[in-house]
């Protein structure tokens, strides 16, 4: 059935790309799909007009299928724009998707859910869901998950059976995928190393930064919390999150520096310290003291290859390891 569900979508390589938000733009998506993985957009914060263009952007440059993903932390207002739109993969994180399930089906697209425990898998059973994603708490950006990915993606693959799961948290390198593969796995999910591409639209500065990052500075924290308050998050330490520790972690409307205006957009948005938005292509400032999502696998990451280069080297580290 795992076999059988990588061939329906389409994979030249059981890879899927990880919806971290505006870093992973139409550019990203399609570049990965077209390179045989399974490219991904983030459509939580997305008006329903803005979701229709971004899949259609995709579409203008890639014929392959791509997932689309929402958080359901926050209402999926552009869900029935993206089903309008035609797209036939959905992942659902962080909340119940029991309420939206009927409408991705009638839609004919499969559905995806994050899982980050035993009864997570046994709920996503229940649902009846196509397939899983297991996230491992070595995830960077917001992290649902509190258990290692070695630790629980073996009980979880016990539970789902035949259903596939996609192994996430801290994989960057052909090794951590053929690990994944052998466990059991019918793919993995790959969030920050398909942040530090070419293609991704995160800041150079941003990219350089996770080039030159150590696994434990990718530390989970809830120190970047406006726009989305007390959800863990990991990130690479920096100045923001020293001072905040320095003076004993306090809460919003009490922390250091709170006002402080750290980058702005082209169209003149600012960004304060503590916002949970990262460095993008369009902002200029103090880039380094906002949010630098990464997850542990940040130390093996050296490079800023484009995707398709990525992906075979990826692949072909996997088919080695797996000798």
């Amino acid at each position: 059935m795992k076999s059988e569900f990588l061939q329906q979508l389409e994979l030249k390589y059981p890879i899927f790309q990880a919806p971290t938000g505006s870093l992973a733009g139409p550019e990203l998506a399609a570049a990965v799909s077209n390179a045989g993985g399974m490219g991904a957009l983030a459509l939580t914060w997305t008006n329903p007009e803005d979701a229709t263009r971004l899949i259609q952007e995709v579409r203008s440059q890639c014929d392959r299928l791509f997932q689309v993903n929402f958080v359901l932390a926050f209402p999926p207002k552009s869900l029935t724009s993206a089903l309008d739109a035609g797209v036939k993969i959905v992942t659902f994180s962080w909340g119940d998707p029991s309420p939206y399930l009927s409408q991705v089906r009638a839609a004919g697209a499969y559905v995806g859910m994050q899982v980050t425990n035993v009864a997570g898998a046994r709920r996503a059973i229940e649902l009846g869901v196509d397939f899983v994603i297991c996230q491992g708490v070595e995830a960077g950006g917001h992290v649902q998950s509190t258990s290692p990915l070695w630790k629980i993606l073996p009980q979880i693959l016990q539970v789902v059976g035949d259903i596939p799961a996609i192994a996430a948290g801290g994989i960057s390198t052909g090794k951590s995928i053929a690990q994944a593969l052998s466990m059991g796995a019918a793919g993995v999910l790959l969030g920050t190393r398909f942040v530090a591409t070419q293609e991704s639209r995160a800041h150079l500065v941003y990219k350089q930064r996770l080039t030159e990052a150590k696994a434990d500075e990718a530390v989970l924290t809830v120190c970047f919390d406006g726009g989305w308050a007390y959800a863990a998050h990991r990130v690479l330490r920096n100045s923001t999150l020293d001072t905040w520790e320095a003076f004993g972690c306090p809460p919003s409307g009490k922390r250091p520096g709170e006002g402080d205006v750290v980058a702005t957009t082209a169209s003149g948005q600012i960004i304060r310290r503590y916002e949970d938005l990262t460095p993008r292509v369009d902002m200029s400032g103090n880039l380094l003291d906002m949010c630098l999502y990464a997850g542990k696998g940040c130390e093996e990451i050296n490079d800023i290859p484009n995707v398709a280069d990525l992906l075979a080297r990826l692949w072909a580290e996997c088919e080695t390891a797996l000798i």
